[in-house]
């Protein structure tokens, strides 16, 4: 919560399933703001932890080049061959599907 003033909670997930983001130098981004609030930082005793920057890499055969949202209210039966996996999305070759928003569903998967 104290970083919320600092960094914006809001990814456009459209720019992100296309691919088109900023990469970003994410120790330099977390000492400037672990600077911004030392005063919280003392107060809770919190530690900031020294670690080595890990790359994870999901591999994507294939970027959509226009976002189509599918949706088993809509669709009941979603079929499509996979291209890859971004964060909560599923990149089928004929759109995204957004796992979260159906996390309560019962789902048969078929190969």
């Amino acid at each position: 919560m104290a970083l919320k003033s600092y960094v914006a909670d809001k990814t456009n997930w459209r720019t992100m399933l296309k691919n088109e983001v900023e990469d970003l130098d994410l120790v330099s981004k977390k000492n400037a703001l672990l600077a911004e609030i030392p005063g919280l930082i003392n107060e809770v005793q919190a530690t900031a932890i020294e670690s080595e920057k890990i790359d994870i890499s999901y591999p994507v055969l294939r970027y959509p080049t226009k976002i189509i949202s599918l949706n088993f209210d809509k669709t009941p039966v979603i079929s499509g061959i996979l291209q890859g996996i971004k964060g909560q999305y599923l990149l089928l070759d004929g759109g995204v599907l957004n796992l979260r928003k159906f996390s309560s569903y019962h789902l048969v998967l078929n190969s």
